[in-house]
């Protein structure tokens, strides 16, 4: 099973790009999903943050726009929320791709927004990196509701540079040349990778998901 890594700053264009994956068959893997299925209702993470973060639960659910405050601007909460939640998201990825190999999936695609940051570029046998000019990453991500320049500024530290992912990709999808040119890029990368062996599964005995 050959797995390929799907990542991008935000404004690029990912979930599009994921999308693009699935329309053309291929099994994705999504971690904003698994993060939001944590923290919804009834999550597996929702215990653990509300003893962490007093006053961020309501409705059996983890509130966004309470907890949000609590970590935007500080470290220390944000490094305590991540140590939290990434073995759980962890657990979930390894589980899609237990099921993934049940099922003999020549190719699966792990949609990370952070994949270089949190590590998980090494468990992919391929990267593809979903790009567009920084002029474009800002129109798209200022015309969002409630988004602010300080919120985008905070974002964008919180993130690899994008002149450095594209430096380590193994793929780059444009998303400033319009939607074909961006499906045939990602067409091309499935005709690639989809016949090639992968490496990388099952992972070593010290990757667990846990």
């Amino acid at each position: 099973m050959y797995i390929l890594g799907l990542t991008g700053s935000i404004g690029m264009g990912k979930t599009t790009a994921a999308n693009a994956f699935r329309h053309y068959g291929v099994a994705v893997y999504d971690a904003d999903a698994a993060v939001h299925s944590l923290l919804g209702p009834g999550g597996k993470a929702v215990g653990q943050v509300g003893d962490a973060f007093p006053g961020v639960v309501k409705n059996d659910q983890i509130d966004r726009k309470l907890l949000g405050p609590k970590v935007f601007e500080d470290k220390g909460a944000l490094g305590q929320l991540e140590a939290i939640l990434h073995p759980l998201v962890r657990a979930i990825q390894y589980e899609f791709l237990r099921q993934a190999a049940k099922r003999r999936e020549k190719l699966v695609v792990l949609d990370v927004p952070l994949l270089f940051e949190v590590g998980t570029d090494k468990l992919c046998d391929a990267v593809a990196v979903v790009t567009a000019p920084a002029y474009l990453q800002r129109l798209r991500v200022l015309s969002r509701p409630g988004m602010t320049e300080k919120q985008f500024a905070q974002v964008l530290k919180s993130q690899m540079p994008d002149a450095i992912k594209r430096k380590r990709a193994d793929f780059l999808i444009q998303t400033s040349m319009g939607r074909n040119f961006s499906l045939l890029c990602i067409r091309n990368i499935i005709e690639i990778t989809q016949n090639q062996a992968g490496h990388n599964w099952p992972p070593p005995n010290s990757y667990n998901g846990h």
